[in-house]
């Protein structure tokens, strides 16, 4: 195949602070296989020299907004400038193998239902074990990654919820449509907000496991992590989820939210979780423009979009005994039944 003739995709890689494989994942996307890869760098606040010294590089575009614009307002950036057909969303601290990106354009051109193909994402330092075969989705908001610490034994790409940000390739056509991340995201959750509203069209998500990304992981568990992850969610929850799923589900969102201000209090982030309840109110217009907005672009029913979602509580951010586990999951299966039948 011709160089005119590869798929040309515009891969979007955000620097910040120091990252030790920011050039390994450069220097990996510009070698790719079998597809025409640039690379848009993003300056989110890089703190070593690895910016200048990559933007000397045939094929590497530096966006430099002056600023930490987060995962979600970075990758805007990047796209704005981006030519390629296909959009690829890699992490800094992430290394694609030579057939990653043509193999998931390959899933997007093969299989037209398809709107965002995402990579097999392995641990760095285990690469025989997963960092993510999918991201869950709970029907509460609650997202994780999916798979994490396991081998891989599929054959054949699956359907997830869920799609990891930090290895994904959608047509920049779909990214468009959807008008990319929302900003007010900053971190956490706009992957799974990008998958849902593209499950909400119809398309759906699906990971390959023989495209292969290795993730330098850590899972971090600093305040403003849990303060970003716990308003995201509830960002997510309020302006994705129909009036009636949210009256349906509002005993178990309640639930929820008390039980979130108790691992708050035990773990010593309330002000943090408050601090979140104080963004939401301050910018409630704002989420109500928002709603308003993904909820027109919807074109399928809850019923059927919302059969991706779990109702198994399995999250790492969590910690539960399994002896409170296995009745509080056997029992929502239930409430989540007589929910979807009514939703």
């Amino acid at each position: 195949m011709t160089a005119a003739a590869l798929p040309r995709v515009s891969a979007i890689v955000l620097a910040w602070k120091s990252e030790p494989w920011l050039r390994r994942c450069v220097h990996a996307l510009l070698a790719s296989e079998k597809a025409d890869v640039d690379v848009v760098l993003v300056d989110n606040g890089c703190t070593d020299d690895d910016v200048r010294f990559l933007g000397e590089l045939d094929g590497v575009t530096v966006v430099s907004p002056g600023r930490n614009l987060g995962y979600s307002g970075g990758n805007n950036a990047g796209a704005e400038v981006a030519t390629g057909e296909y959009l690829a969303l890699i992490n800094g601290d992430a290394v694609v193998e030579p057939g990653t990106v043509a193999r998931l354009v390959e899933e997007l051109t093969t299989r037209p239902e398809v709107g965002i193909a995402c990579a097999a994402v392995r641990l760095a330092e285990t690469p025989e074990l997963l960092n993510s075969s999918g991201n869950m989705i709970h029907v509460l908001g609650i997202s994780w990654v999916g798979g994490l610490g396991e081998p891989e034994t599929r054959t054949a790409p699956t359907e997830v919820a869920g799609a990891m940000g930090a290895g994904l390739v959608l047509r920049k056509e779909h990214w468009d449509r959807l008008g990319g991340f929302f900003d007010s995201y900053f971190a956490y959750h706009e992957d799974a907000d990008l998958s849902i509203r593209t499950w909400r069209l119809g398309l759906k998500v699906v990971n390959v496991p023989d495209a292969v990304v290795l993730h330098r992981y850590e899972f971090s568990r600093n305040t403003n992590k849990f303060y970003l992850v716990e308003r995201n969610r509830l960002i997510f929850v309020s302006t994705l989820w129909s009036t009636r799923a949210l009256l349906l589900l509002s005993p178990a969102l309640l639930g929820l939210e008390l039980a979130m201000v108790a691992l708050a209090i035990k773990e010593g982030w309330i002000r943090d979780k408050v601090r979140g309840w104080q963004w939401l109110w301050a910018h409630r217009a704002d989420l109500r423009a928002r709603r308003k907005l993904v909820r027109a672009e919807q074109s399928v029913s809850d019923k059927q979009w919302m059969r991706v979602l779990t109702h198994q509580l399995n999250t790492p951010l969590i910690q539960v005994p399994p002896i409170v586990l296995r009745p509080l999951n056997a029992v929502m299966g239930l409430y989540w039944r007589v929910v979807r039948a009514l939703v």
